[in-house]
């Protein structure tokens, strides 16, 4: 069985109990991450030294929250109380080595899916976000990978323009993987809005990215995470599997290999209280 997770955040209480709920077995079943393994919640490092244990038997993509911890291991941010744990650990340079060569998108051509963190631009067509996703790979494994990331976290590349430096063009796509939710109407990447499609942003005319009018079709279904407040959703050509498990909501597997709409979910008490 071929099972996709949403968010961890670094919940490994209920990350167990799902474990247990859909019966993995690594030597039989496949994990598929969404990206977003640590950070606020109670046990960052359970899950990072679970996932490696387990590492032959799960797929990962890479979010903005590990970009963060990775960013934070080599000094190019300060680290969030909650990933200090981990940092310390004297098995961190062994795990550190491990998550940056991880993947932004996983294609399962097999089955028919591409899986991403935040989304991929609607402007990108396959070529474009498998290309990109192979420079940022690149960039994050390189001996400079330090001074490239603190380069990449300096500010926001909401446009992407043909004639911008590489520095712009791979800044846009790794907002675009990694935190996107909302375009606007002429194409412009939008990163604040976190509310629900349908609830009123500061910033106006918004669309969801899956929405967006003139997108470039891929031929796979994207899952994605990132997106707490859109929760579980799904249709033909998306499933949105972050249901808020950091915010005390719910942790969301969705089984790959069936063509029937298998959804597994459990309560996530020991998040935190969501603001607002």
């Amino acid at each position: 069985m071929i099972w996709a997770i949403g968010d961890l955040q670094g919940c490994y209480a209920p990350f167990e109990r799902l474990l247990r709920e859909i019966d993995f077995k690594p030597e039989r079943d496949r994990l598929r991450l969404v990206g977003d393994l640590v950070n606020r919640g109670k046990d960052s490092l359970a899950v990072i030294e679970y996932l490696y244990e387990v590492r032959d038997s799960v797929d990962i993509v890479l979010g903005n929250h590990d970009i963060s911890l990775l960013a934070c291991y080599m000094g190019v941010k300060r680290c969030h109380r909650t990933l200090e744990a981990l940092v310390r650990d004297k098995r961190m340079e062994l795990w550190f080595e491990w998550l940056r060569r991880q993947p932004f998108i996983h294609l399962d051509d097999k089955l028919g899916y591409l899986t991403v963190h935040a989304g991929i631009s609607p402007i990108f067509d396959l070529d474009r976000a498998l290309e990109y996703n192979a420079i940022l790979q690149k960039r994050l494994a390189a001996d400079d990978a330090s001074s490239w990331l603190e380069k990449m976290m300096a500010k926001d590349e909401p446009l992407f323009r043909e004639d911008a430096d590489e520095l712009s063009r791979e800044r846009y796509a790794l907002g675009s993987f990694t935190r996107m939710r909302y375009c606007k109407r002429n194409g412009e990447l939008e990163f604040k809005c976190k509310k629900a499609p349908g609830e009123k942003c500061e910033e106006r005319d918004l669309l969801p990215w899956f929405d967006y009018p003139s997108a470039i079709k891929l031929g796979y279904k994207i899952v994605f995470g990132h997106w707490s407040t859109l929760g579980y959703f799904e249709r033909d050509d998306i499933a949105a599997l972050d249901s808020g498990c950091l915010w005390r909501g719910k942790l969301t597997a969705k089984r790959l290999d069936t063509n029937e709409r298998v959804i597994v979910q459990i309560d996530c008490p020991e998040g935190i209280e969501p603001k607002g």
